[in-house]
């Protein structure tokens, strides 16, 4: 049996659907608040930090062998007056695992669930049709001038992992006009856009960031604009640019592997961008017909660039 430890955005829901289908449907673990976007027949179980010990403990009764992390969620603040008797043996490791950065924290937490005895498992290994084949997914191919800008994003998204932070950069005429920060891609994206973002993350993330797809609602209609529209942009907008989004190097990727999906392409077209490019067997794309439509509707190009082998 399996159990999803569920954030927000659209991938906890779509993993759950897939195992329902093949016959194994998940226990879904929801984190005080973040509540995830999942079918609401499956059985789930709501526990805080200071309870995981005990959350552990329920799944293995419940037969519970495997376990995948799958959403965003943020670093909660601990009230060591919650702490249960469960919990208090894992505090040590949590808290070393907290004050480290995303791939850390991953690895710590990971650590945690091995210790009990649970396989964990990539999103990727349950959906791997998630991963896009290698090459050009759009009408449009990148020019030579956007592969050397990759190259340089490449480049500055290894050094970025090197502080264990941020997946992804915008790169221009190889200038890096912006790189992700805790508040994810999406939020990069707006900034670009001259948008100020929702609601920026108070904190680190926990476990994972992926793109929250389902993010922004507000704004997406927005994202599609005409060409009338971008011939009034702001010189401070890109034109041309690249986003570029690929795996920390040497990060476990059984979390924290990212993620695009349509409000990724729709912000990338508003910020004029002129493609996306993704390192393949690294990110995962979320809904990938819809994705190619709407850069296709732009103009723009998907490139699923050939990745290092883990």
């Amino acid at each position: 049996m399996i159990a999803l430890i569920a954030g927000t955005g659209a991938l906890p829901g779509i993993l759950a659907d897939v195992l329902v289908a093949r016959g194994d449907p998940p226990v879904i673990c929801e984190m005080l608040g973040f509540v995830p976007d999942v079918r609401a027949d499956l059985p789930r179980l709501y526990f805080r930090v200071e309870s995981l010990g005990t959350l552990l403990a329920t799944l293995t009764q419940r037969g519970v062998t495997r376990i995948c992390l799958a959403g965003a969620v943020r670093r909660p603040a601990i009230d060591p007056s919650r702490i249960d008797v469960a919990t208090r043996p894992l505090m040590a490791t949590l808290m070393a695992a907290m004050a480290k950065g995303d791939d850390g924290a991953v690895r710590g937490i990971i650590s945690i669930l091995e210790g009990h005895g649970f396989a964990v498992i990539g999103a990727d290994q349950l959906a791997p049709d998630l991963l896009p084949h290698s090459g050009t997914l759009t009408r449009i191919s990148p020019p030579p001038a956007a592969i050397a800008d990759a190259d340089v994003a490449m480049q500055e998204i290894e050094r970025m992992g090197l502080s264990d932070l941020g997946q992804a950069c915008v790169v221009q005429a190889g200038q890096v006009l912006a790189h992700e920060g805790e508040a994810g891609t999406d939020a990069m994206l707006i900034a670009l856009c001259d948008r100020k973002p929702q609601e920026p993350w108070q904190g680190d993330p926990l476990l994972w960031a992926i793109d929250r797809v389902s993010d922004v609602v507000s704004g997406a209609t927005d994202c599609l604009t005409t060409n009338a529209a971008n011939a009034g942009r702001s010189p401070a907008r890109p034109s041309g640019g690249v986003l570029v989004k690929a795996p920390k190097p040497g990060q476990d990727r059984r979390a924290d592997l990212p993620v695009i999906g349509p409000q990724t392409a729709m912000l990338a077209a508003e910020a004029g961008l002129a493609g996306i490019v993704i390192e393949s067997g690294g990110v995962m794309v979320i809904d990938l017909p819809q994705v190619v439509s709407i850069m296709d509707g732009h103009g723009m190009f998907l490139w699923v660039r050939p990745g290092q082998t883990p």
